[in-house]
């Protein structure tokens, strides 16, 4: 145990041209359980640095050939990390003024205790340690949430991963489409740890879950007294996620009033707290998602046109999972191993052939989230090596309601146009754009045929013939 800790101990380099001083320094250091070693020279620290072998320097500031700026300099090109703390005399502490500003943790002025070198020391050392778990949580955070550990290979998911990669590194706000599970929260939390802010806070609230009254100070905050309940000040998540990314979830279902505020942060990049007087300025970068079409809404007045602009710089769309169907077993593979690691005493190790044909044939309402609540719960529950098709819940390996197919009766054309539109949507890997292009008709005609078919779920209320021959006619024109 005695030789563990003595290894254990942190490595510090002393240098003065005085040996007699930095054998003493090292000494003492020594018996406060470090392991320190002493040298004269300049130019035999600098070899030593060049390695990454000790976790502190301590050095003289004046000294012939090489002095402490220069080993300083040497240090941190060599471990950026790697605290330096330099000795001086009186009349040099210009010098070691400027030694901080090129990055020395500290600077000491002759004479000085022994006792005040350790306590720097042990900051110095302290601080580094900080900063290396925090560098190394944030690499972390990169991988974790990189675009690489966003599952599948499909043609559509590879094009959002791609646009994702390009707008990571910029300030602007992004706007994320998408039904509920497709996976909005980690495309956003993808956003902040790729770009500059991954250093900053990551903060999400879903829109949709408060009343307006609470929504709106909990994102802007409120001072003592704006209300019944209101016993503290709060800063709000604006200020909480400063330097970093605020996720806005739900976005399309806030009020109107509620909107006008949000737009007025981002115009100004100022919040005002609930009651307050004065604002307060904040740095943050903001992602919203909706499952809903905005441009509906602004089009029936449910959302503020200029809002909608501010917001919709950058688009992402993310496919539904009925969309790209090739990913499906690869992510099988993906929550079976989590929800393996969560419940390691489960026999389940994989699906047979028939299950994961029905799991493939499965129209997935719920997409992605779905599936991976659905792995988790087989593995829980699962008696066997593999889950057979009859274990399956009895809803999944329905097929998908945008399936192309003719049935035994003649339907009305109206419905055979949004099968028709849906099955190339789905051919197409969900990328509205092309289908629309390939249909030769423009976007709003497509989503006004997806929005007829009642098995899309749509309530058929755009079929008068007139009205849909126009839209169409419109769409050729354009």
């Amino acid at each position: 145990m005695a030789e563990q800790a003595r290894e254990n101990r942190p490595r510090v380099l002393v240098v003065d041209d005085q040996l007699s001083l930095a054998e003493t320094l090292a000494d003492g250091l020594d018996e406060h359980g470090f392991e320190a070693l002493a040298l004269s020279s300049g130019q035999e620290a600098a070899n030593l640095l060049k390695g990454d072998d000790w976790d502190a320097l301590v050095t003289d500031l004046r000294m012939p050939e090489i002095d402490g700026l220069e080993l300083l300099r040497i240090s941190r090109s060599t471990a950026p990390s790697r605290p330096v703390i330099v000795m001086t005399a009186y009349s040099a502490v210009e010098s070691a003024i400027e030694s901080i500003r090129q990055g020395a943790f500290h600077y000491l002025t002759k004479p000085f205790k022994l006792d005040e070198l350790v306590l720097f020391l042990n900051r110095a050392l302290e601080d580094f340690r900080l900063r290396r778990e925090a560098a190394s949580l944030r690499d972390a955070l990169r991988s974790r949430f990189g675009p690489a550990n966003i599952i599948g290979n499909s043609e559509a998911l590879r094009t959002v991963c791609e646009l994702l990669e390009r707008i990571a590194h910029a300030a602007s706000p992004v706007l994320v489409y998408g039904e509920t599970g497709t996976g909005k929260g980690m495309i956003a939390r993808a956003l902040h740890s790729q770009g500059p802010r991954a250093h900053g806070p990551f903060v999400s609230i879903n829109c949709a879950a408060l009343p307006e009254t609470l929504l709106e100070s909990e994102l802007f905050g409120h001072v003592r007294g704006a209300f019944t309940g209101a016993t503290t000040n709060r800063d709000g998540l604006f200020v909480d996620a400063d330097t970093g990314t605020l996720f806005l979830d739900e976005i399309a279902e806030t009020s109107p009033a509620l909107q006008a505020k949000l737009l007025h942060v981002l115009e100004s990049s100022t919040v005002r707290p609930v009651g307050a007087n004065k604002e307060r300025r904040v740095d943050v970068r903001i992602v919203a998602a909706t499952h809903r079409n905005l441009r509906e809404r602004v089009a029936k007045g449910e959302f503020r046109e200029d809002l909608f602009y501010r917001l919709d710089v950058v688009s992402l769309e993310l496919p539904p999972l009925r969309h790209r169907r090739e990913d499906i077993p690869v992510l099988i593979e993906h929550f079976l191993e989590r929800a393996k690691q969560k419940y390691p005493r489960s026999q389940v190790c994989g699906f047979s052939k028939a299950a994961q044909q029905r799991l493939l044939e499965h129209s997935w309402p719920g997409n992605v989230r779905e599936l991976e609540h659905l792995v988790e719960r087989m593995v829980l529950l699962g008696r066997t090596r593999e889950v057979e098709a009859d274990e399956l819940p009895s809803a999944i390996g329905q097929r998908a309601a945008s399936s192309f197919q003719f049935a035994g009766d003649v339907v009305p054309l109206r419905e055979l146009q949004s099968r028709y539109a849906a099955w190339a949507l789905e051919s197409l890997g969900g990328r509205r754009m092309l289908t629309a292009e390939r249909l030769d008709i423009n976007a709003k005609t497509l989503g006004k045929l997806l929005r007829a078919d009642p098995e899309q779920g749509g309530d058929g209320a755009e079929r008068e013939p007139d009205r849909s021959r126009a839209a169409e006619t419109q769409g050729k024109s354009t």
